[in-house]
């Protein structure tokens, strides 16, 4: 154990009423902090250093006082954008302008303790871990009995602060666990002050997962629908196509989030992802995707054997072409995702040409599963529509973040190789693509392809100045910065974009 600091806070302070003779500790981790600052650091490294999880298992060896010196010397966290507890830090800055000794105390090794405390000024000390003793439970107990022999109150929120609570003066907690406040009981223990800043695990879990981002994965019925083959085996099979990306998708999406923690907490509205704020922790996270991923590949290798077990279509073989095709362009959708999240999206123009290359790869994803052929057209129209999208959402994250930056010169300010000033150069490389993928429709509608499957092609032209006039108003919307960061989020919640999806489906109907 290690008093890193005795110093008083920086904080400009008021008069005090006299202070208070026992002195006040409070945890870091989960208490202060929403967040476990371990495991956001550990995040933060293998986002730095992909290789680093391979040197994990000799730091842990070490001991977990070793573990947290090892890496948190290798990266320096943003204290200043971390998920604090509101609630608590307003109480503990009344302690502190009462004149109350205020003491951090955390297992966090004392590095990033220290910095936390010099950012909120308010600490008269800090007791941490040193990198050979871990300060917690009754190493911290046995600490605090030595620097407050006279006693000390303490804030805490896990199980291992069941002894320091006991021997507490006015014992606090925030945001506990279920299992510290069942030992208390038990003990006797009641806590004068509970101090709740999260939200509920279901709503945090429901948020992680991005639910209505599932909405991109019914681009899987597409190939199915437009080569007018929706038989109940096909049906099945796409099914469950549906589902296994979709769980594939949100497990992508968490290791996505958990590797940009650090980033997302500077962001203004991504800062209340589950992960970013505290909400869920990173362990849970890790769990969430190894089970989403088990279940995703479940329904692949699955896939196959129900369709077959379904009457009513030829063998298995024959429809499919091969029982795992969709496994594989499953695999190509998780390989290309992870490689978008841990480094594609920070290269310029790759990033966009990636997010469109993900739609299409749901379509061919969904061929696979329904055993349909995808044309050329529809690849064709996929390539430029989707690609219009992916701009729109680097567009308006510039536009938000123009605001907020002083000079053009900023060479990233999304993170993702971009310049402020390269704003109009990306309305325009979308603006076309949407533009074209409109041409596409066109030509297709004027091919001899169009009457193999219509019985009226002419009326599908009535799709052309439809998909002009949404493609035109997401962007101009776009241009006002009234749109969502995610096109798929604003269609999602816009009704006059339902309107006009509707419309769409009456016109292929109407031209069958």
């Amino acid at each position: 154990m290690a008093e890193v600091s005795s110093r008083e806070g920086t904080m400009p302070t008021a008069p005090p009423s006299g202070p208070t003779s026992v002195p006040l500790c409070v945890d870091l981790d989960g208490t202060l902090v929403k967040s476990d600052t371990l495991m956001d650091a550990a995040m933060a490294l293998w986002r730095k250093e992909p290789l680093s999880p391979l040197k994990w298992p000799a730091w842990i060896a070490q001991g977990k006082a070793g573990l947290k010196h090892e890496i948190t010397r290798r990266v320096d966290l943003d204290v200043e954008h971390l998920p604090y507890n509101q609630p608590l830090l307003a109480y503990l800055r009344e302690e502190y302008f009462a004149g109350r000794k205020i003491y951090l105390a955390t297992a966090a090794n004392g590095a990033l303790a220290q910095r936390v405390a010099e950012h909120l000024g308010i600490f008269a000390g800090v007791l941490a871990s040193d990198g050979k003793l871990n300060l917690a439970g009754k190493n911290k107990l046995a600490a605090f009995e030595a620097q407050f022999p006279d006693g000390f109150t303490y804030i805490g929120n896990a199980l291992p602060d069941r002894h320091l609570l006991r021997k507490s003066v006015d014992p606090m907690v925030a945001n506990p666990h279920m299992r510290l406040l069942r030992v208390m009981r038990s003990d006797g223990v009641k806590p004068v002050r509970t101090f709740e800043d999260r939200a509920s695990g279901l709503k945090a879990f429901v948020k992680a997962v991005r639910l209505h981002q599932w909405a991109k994965n019914t681009l899987v019925f597409v190939p199915m629908l437009l080569a007018h083959s929706a038989s109940p085996n096909r049906l099945a099979a796409v099914v469950m196509a549906f589902f296994s990306l979709g769980f594939c998708a949100s497990a992508t999406y968490i290791i996505n989030d958990l590797l940009d923690i650090e980033a997302d907490r500077k962001h203004p509205r991504k800062r209340r992802r589950a992960f970013a704020a505290g909400d869920l922790s990173p362990v849970a996270g890790v769990g969430i995707v190894v089970v989403f991923f088990a279940i995703s590949i479940s329904l692949a290798l699955l896939l196959p054997k129900v369709y077959a077990s379904l009457p009513g279509e030829a063998g298995i073989y024959e429809v499919l072409g091969h029982p795992l095709r969709f496994a594989l362009w499953l695999s190509v959708y998780t390989v290309s995702t992870l490689a978008y999240s841990v480094r594609l999206k920070r290269m310029m123009l790759v990033d966009v040409m990636v997010l469109s290359g993900l739609y299409t790869l749901r379509m061919l994803a969904g061929s696979a599963a329904a055993g349909v052929q995808i044309s050329t057209w529809l690849a064709a129209f996929s390539i430029f529509f989707f690609l219009s999208l992916a701009f729109v959402k680097r567009f308006s994250e510039l536009f938000m973040l123009a605001g907020n930056s002083e000079s053009d010169d900023d060479i990233k300010p999304s993170g993702r190789g971009y310049r402020l000033s390269d704003m109009e150069q990306v309305r325009s490389f979308g603006t076309s693509a949407g533009y074209a993928s409109v041409v596409v429709l066109t030509m297709y509608i004027s091919s001899l392809d169009s009457p193999l499957l219509y019985q009226h092609p002419r009326k599908l032209w009535l799709l052309a100045p439809i998909l002009l006039l949404w493609l035109s108003r997401v962007w101009l919307l776009a241009s006002r910065g009234e749109m969502h960061e995610d096109p798929v989020v604003y269609a999602l919640t816009d009704k006059r974009s339902w309107l006009l999806g509707a419309l769409c489906a009456f016109v292929v109907w109407w031209a069958l």
